[in-house]
């Protein structure tokens, strides 16, 4: 067999296995360490090796779990209850108001915990039982749910994002602030559409009719609540953006904040405590499994030339232009979002994207916010999108598996369009990374 035949074998059977449901990191360490010892004999038992060695030696890896723990425990201490109930008296008053204060509220749930699930999470949890009582559509506002969640792993601190940047070796600073302006954009979009949605039928966004007994001093004392998000941000990024921080050390404040911030307002228990690091622990692991395994088949395709390979077939042999091959890899990548989730879907093209991507002469920086973008199209997209089955299995029982197919076709649509611009305009992302670090 040829190397490039060999490469098609791997990425092939790879496939096969994730769709029998085995493992992410099973299935793609399995092949990895498989094809090595095939190719390479008893020598081939290094590469497994060498990987958990990168992988030991990455120092920004100890990020995540500082990430990921301060988004448990923003999450599990309730601590989202005041800001929904802060965008409730302040946007409550306007038809859709509660269902654009949603969005807003997910940019800040975004902007404590990087990770997507958890903003789904706590919008099943909190917002979406509040919509439905206030007699809100039922399909609508699941839509703005898996919409608003989609913008976590895009606004910075997004844990997929400082993996991205390891994979590609790009700097993880100007990933989270290229991602700042698309992030927002795009919630203005989902804004924009609820407001013209519920403008011309007033039926779908019911004004909240308990607003008058609320005070202005309550309203004052609420608003508050947006402060601690943002505060929580700006702890963690003016010291890095800055350069008084590592990103570790910034990744620390940020799970010492959003901590301490859990103890002064006494939501903070021991029970609580333990359920934060036990899921901060399950989770680091499972990205780390799934990194090593990605970093030993990487090597594989590495040692056969297959980056090579195809982009002389894409490039020479085709003759496909640098914008249908980037367009082909965003098509491939809501098609395995179908079965895969994010983080599953980066490790495993990026040996294989990330260079063709940077020989093709795109800038790896905007690549990476369309990366993000476009596996949450992924997500939202029907049969096996995997919001959708998240949605159905947080959802209350009157929300069917049909309505949460059908909220999410507009949304999809605003996302498709939002991709476009950002395609079209690659300064939408660059141009404060720029800005700042040119600075």
């Amino acid at each position: 067999m040829s190397q490039e035949q060999i490469a098609l074998f791997m990425f092939g059977s790879m496939m096969l296995m994730l769709f029998t449901g085995q493992r992410v990191f099973g299935a793609i360490g399995a092949i990895a360490a498989i094809a090595a010892l095939a190719l390479w004999g008893t020598g081939g038992q290094d590469i497994p090796f060498s990987a958990a060695m990168k992988l030991m030696k990455w120092y920004p890896l100890l990020t995540l779990p500082m990430f990921i723990f301060m988004g448990y425990v923003l999450s599990e201490s309730r601590l989202a209850d005041d800001l929904y109930r802060m965008f409730h008296v302040w946007f409550g008053n306007m038809s859709g108001g509660l269902a654009m204060g949603t969005i807003g509220l997910m940019v800040l749930i975004s902007a404590m915990n990087g990770l997507s699930v958890a903003g789904m999470a706590i919008g099943a949890t909190i917002a979406l039982p509040e919509l439905l009582r206030r007699g809100y559509d039922k399909v609508m506002v699941t839509g703005v749910i898996q919409a608003g969640s989609s913008l976590g792993i895009l606004v910075p601190p997004s844990v997929v994002l400082v993996l991205y940047a390891m994979i590609a070796r790009q700097p993880v600073g100007q990933l989270w602030l290229a991602g700042i302006v698309p992030g927002l954009m795009m919630a203005g979009m989902f804004v924009i559409y609820i407001w013209l949605r519920c403008r011309a039928n007033p039926a779908l966004g019911p004004v909240a009719r308990d607003l008058d007994v609320v005070t202005r001093e309550e309203k004052i004392r609420l608003l508050g609540a947006g402060i601690l998000p943002l505060a929580i941000f700006a702890a963690m990024m003016v010291p890095f953006v800055n350069g008084w921080t590592s990103l570790v050390e910034s990744s620390a404040i940020g799970a010492l904040t959003a901590l301490a911030a859990s103890f002064l307002k006494r939501r903070m228990t021991w029970s609580i405590f333990h359920t934060c690091t036990k899921n901060t622990l399950a989770i680091s692991c499972m990205f780390m499994w799934i990194i090593v395994a990605a970093l030993g088949f990487g090597a594989v395709f590495d040692g056969l030339g297959a980056i090579k390979a195809i982009d002389n077939l894409f490039t020479e042999q085709l003759g496909f232009s640098p914008w249908v091959i980037l367009i082909l890899m965003q098509l491939s990548f809501i098609l395995m979002g179908t079965f895969l989730d994010d983080t599953a879907m980066l490790v495993i093209v990026a040996p294989l994207y990330v260079p063709l991507v940077g020989a093709l002469g795109f800038d790896l920086i905007w690549y990476g916010v369309l990366y993000t973008i476009t596996t949450q199209i992924a997500y939202m997209t029907p049969p096996f999108g995997y919001n959708l089955f998240l949605m159905r299995a947080m959802a209350p029982p009157e929300i069917g598996l049909r309505d949460i197919y059908r909220s999410i076709i507009p949304f999809v649509g605003v996302m498709v369009i939002a991709l476009a611009i950002i395609m079209t305009f690659p300064q939408i992302a660059l141009w404060l990374p720029e800005y700042v670090y040119g600075k």
